[in-house]
């Protein structure tokens, strides 16, 4: 008796925590849904938990590229514009965006969280591992663990990175020199705040980042419901 009163309790627990962050226990999607208030990221138990990074903060720019068809897919493959991250992804992200608002800089976010489906579907457009992590394997897109952002200034001008968000180019490599002096301090910059954060970069992606250790998450293919 003793034991069913602590699942009941505990799956209590997990519910309670669920609403807190917008995800419904009774479901595998995800909310859309936004806070009235912004809510408090240190507050969040599960630190695995996917959570909507707009309910934590104002202090970002959106351009989900992949919610649109301006993408080298062509396609829009996301129902809407949201970006889901896993809880500890979202703490060390909204770190990371505090120094460079000290700076007069703020993130833009091209691609968050990426549900397994979602992956197949891309796989299924352009099936070349060069282009498009394998569904198979997963990427840390699929682990919450993975963004794909630029810089805009205090006027929300975006920074000169010397080529497009998924351009696919030697030009994109971190370790491409052959570009303006301003092009390379502008990356050197992204890149130095984001490692000073718990993040790492993709080489030939100067625009892509993962929390370390996020390649040990698994593969998720939570959804998520588009608010009305």
């Amino acid at each position: 008796m003793k034991r069913i009163i602590y699942i009941l309790f505990l799956s209590f627990l997990i519910c309670f925590s669920s609403s807190l962050t917008l995800v419904s226990c009774k479901s595998s999607h995800l909310s859309a849904k936004k806070s009235p208030i912004l809510l408090d990221i240190t507050k969040e138990i599960d630190s695995n938990t996917f959570v909507n990074i707009r309910n934590y903060s104002n202090d970002f720019v959106y351009d989900m590229k992949y919610a649109t068809a301006d993408n080298f897919l062509k396609e829009k493959v996301y129902p809407c514009d949201e970006c889901f991250l896993r809880v500890k992804t979202v703490k060390a992200l909204l770190e990371a965006n505090k120094s460079f608002l000290t700076k007069g800089f703020r993130i833009k976010l091209y691609d968050c969280y990426r549900p397994k489906s979602i992956q197949k579907k891309m796989w299924k457009i352009v099936p070349d591992a060069n282009f498009v992590a394998n569904p198979k394997k997963g990427s840390i897109h699929n682990r919450g663990g993975a963004v794909d952002i630029s810089l805009v200034d205090s006027l929300g001008v975006e920074v000169n990175m010397g080529t497009k968000f998924d351009f696919f180019g030697e030009e994109a490599s971190h370790n491409y020199q052959n570009l303006s002096q301003e092009i390379l301090d502008n990356r050197k910059f992204l890149k130095e705040i984001m490692l000073q954060h718990n993040f790492k970069s993709f080489d030939s992606e100067w625009w892509h980042y993962n929390l370390n250790g996020s390649n040990k998450d698994k593969v998720s293919n939570q959804k998520w419901n588009c608010a009305d």
